[in-house]
């Protein structure tokens, strides 16, 4: 019983997300969501902002996981300008958004938890469709001549990497004990079980045309579900889930994150881990890594959080560092998600992390 229930779980969630696409193709533009970029009006943009606006006009946009654009407009009481997240393009990525629940992900923060929040972008409005999985985010348009914005062949220096793990400890303090009832572990979703094959055709095709040595994570591979719930274990708090350097941003010497549609529960360790190994170099972060996470100890306590116990987080820190080589590895063995310099560089540094943090003989130890 306990194989059989994942399985149905997926097969219900993968169930749920065809039939909201192939509803979406039904019925889809009878709905009053927006479907494209160029159905943001100034009606549709009324409605979802709640204040009336008079014209729009588009500055530039761009494709992912989600449709992406800058849009000018005027009207009573709104910016000059905004930026808006869509449901993306194909059918294809649409449905990868399904299994990871990134709509209604996102637009549940921005309405429910984003207020509570500094260092995270306004929003001025959102909509989720749930009969067809269709959205629309309305946010604040960060100025470009205000605000740097990394990304990983840009490696941060430790005063920057401090700044965003002050950040996240003002994140995990606000809600520790208090994680809202749809925000479930990445080791308890259902599409978790999709890891694993991920993972060894990602390393498979990895191994094929670069240097890079994820032999040293075939353990992983091969046991992802023991050791990623063996990560997840609690105490719990809310996680950004995917605080890489491409979505962090500096405004005015303090740090921001981008992209909350990848929000968890779970352990702190896991998150310091993925942020601190994808946003330094190996040398950098060798070097800084203790020191950083006391500033994230003192940091938490000061924001509300609990104590954490020094050696404690070493510890579950150590473990989390396979969240940068899995989530790394299928990143750039999969392909289309990140450009390709960007997607190797990630995978070079979370190899690296699994030696020098000796995690996979710390995970095989803990099982």
């Amino acid at each position: 019983m306990s194989r059989v229930a994942p399985i149905v779980g997926l097969a219900s969630h993968l169930g749920r997300g065809v039939q909201r696409i192939a509803t979406d193709a039904v019925v889809g533009r009878i709905r009053s969501i927006p479907r494209t970029v160029g159905d943001l009006d100034a009606a549709a943009l009324t409605r979802i902002m709640g204040r009336r606006v008079t014209s729009v006009s588009v500055l530039g946009g761009d494709a992912g996981t989600s449709s992406r654009a800058r849009l000018a407009l005027t009207g009573d009481n709104v910016p000059a300008s905004v930026f808006v997240k869509m449901s993306a393009e194909t059918a294809a990525t649409r449905l990868m958004g399904e299994l990871g629940r990134l709509a209604d992900t996102e637009t549940r923060f921005y309405r429910e938890l984003s207020t509570r929040l500094r260092g995270v972008p306004r929003s001025y409005g959102s909509a989720f469709d749930t009969l067809t999985g269709r959205f629309v985010l309305v946010l604040e348009d960060l100025p470009a001549d205000e605000c740097q914005f990394p990304d990983t062949l840009h490696p941060l220096p430790r005063d920057q990497a401090g700044l965003i793990v002050e950040l996240l400890a003002q994140l995990h303090a606000t809600f520790w004990g208090r994680v809202p009832a749809w925000a479930y572990t990445a080791s308890g979703d259902s599409a978790a079980l999709l890891t694993g094959p991920l993972l060894k055709t990602s390393s498979r095709r990895i191994a094929e045309r670069t240097d890079i040595p994820v032999d040293r994570g075939r353990f992983i591979d091969a046991n992802y579900r023991a050791v990623a719930r063996l990560i997840d274990r609690p105490p719990h708090t809310v996680m950004h889930g995917d605080a890489h350097p491409g979505n962090v941003y500096f405004r005015n010497g303090q740090a921001g994150l981008l992209d909350w549609q990848a929000v968890r529960r779970g352990h702190p360790g896991r998150e310091l881990a993925y942020t601190l190994v994808t946003s330094m170099t190996p040398a950098d972060r060798r070097a800084e890594q203790r020191d950083l996470l006391d500033v994230y100890r003192q940091a938490l306590a000061a924001h509300g959080g609990p104590q954490l116990d020094r050696d404690e987080l070493w510890h579950r820190y150590r473990q989390g560092a396979l969240y940068a080589y899995v989530a790394a590895l299928i990143t750039a063995g999969m392909g289309g998600m990140q450009a390709e310099d960007i997607a190797l560089e990630g995978l070079r540094r979370g190899v690296a992390a699994l030696e020098d943090l000796d995690t996979v003989a710390l995970l095989a130890q803990s099982l």
